[in-house]
């Protein structure tokens, strides 16, 4: 049986204060009428992010990807809508008139996750970023202020790299575990590193060295998101609250520079709580 929508909104909302819960307090910040569809976006989100480490092999995690396109598109064999992020989400696109190809497009990203080729370089962490963070934050647009979709773009591109930078600091030492890397090889490369030299973690200096270039390439899009929010209109800030907290991130992980692989970034609660009630009191990342 189908759950009802409110409940799976609840159940969306619960789901991120377990598992994200930066999203989780964003969530709570945005304007009520929109805070299911939001919590619905976050939800699904994170189920699509999160497989990898709750499956023991890539197939199985193809398996999970290609179920969540069924559900998208809908051809999901069975009661796909017992499943409450799926009934929120599919409630979340009729409600709002979303397309599928953007929610297709995050899944197609999120098939690098399960394997453990390196990201080779900046580009294609910026396509990558392109299709999850930022595609994540559009979506959010859409929903929060559908008439300023289409002048947001730029703000959101940027803000979704930045963003993803953030991420991936904060899960260098999981990623590392893994046998992930998520720094662009051309960093890597120009700080005399490779593949192995970086999961090795011993060149601490020469790691450092990269994280600085990463933290580089995510200033940058921060000042050019930050640029672009200046033709934003208030109405559709709220999609953007999630990117508050990512200069934070940058200032700290420029501190620890290369015992970020073993010294996990951690900044309280708190304080990450603070910087999304003054972005959205500000209306300011």
């Amino acid at each position: 049986m189908a759950e009802e929508p409110i409940s799976a909104y609840e159940t969306c909302l619960s789901m991120l204060r377990e598992g994200d819960r930066d999203r989780y307090l964003c969530a709570l910040l945005v304007p009520e009428n929109v805070r299911g569809s939001f919590s619905a976006l976050y939800a699904f989100n994170l189920e699509i992010a999160r497989i990898r480490e709750s499956v023991s092999d890539p197939m199985l995690g193809e398996l999970r990807l290609q179920w969540w396109r069924d559900v998208i598109g809908g051809k999901a064999r069975g009661d796909a809508m017992a499943n409450p992020v799926a009934a929120a989400l599919i409630d979340t696109m009729y409600n709002h008139a979303l397309q599928p190809g953007p929610l297709l497009n995050m899944i197609d990203a999120r098939q690098f996750d399960l394997y453990d080729d390196p990201m080779p370089d900046r580009n294609t962490f910026e396509g990558y970023a392109g299709e999850t963070a930022s595609t994540l934050i559009q979506m959010s647009v859409n929903a929060v202020d559908p008439q300023s979709a289409s002048g947001t773009g730029d703000a959101a591109g940027h803000a979704g790299v930045a963003q993803l930078v953030a991420g991936t600091l904060l899960l260098l030492p999981t990623h590392r575990a893994r046998g992930q890397i998520f720094v662009p090889g051309d960093i890597l490369d120009a700080c005399g590193l490779d593949r192995d030299g970086f999961l090795a973690a011993k060149q601490t200096d020469r790691i450092g060295n990269a994280v600085q270039g990463f933290i580089a390439l995510g200033r940058e899009h921060l000042a050019a998101a930050r640029y672009s929010m200046e033709a934003v209109p208030k109405s559709a800030f709220a999609a953007f609250l999630p990117a508050a907290t990512v200069q934070q991130v940058f200032d700290k992980a420029e501190k620890l520079g290369g015992a970020i692989l073993e010294q996990p970034l951690a900044i309280p609660q708190w304080r990450r709580q603070w910087r999304f009630w003054r972005a959205a009191r500000r209306g300011r990342i």
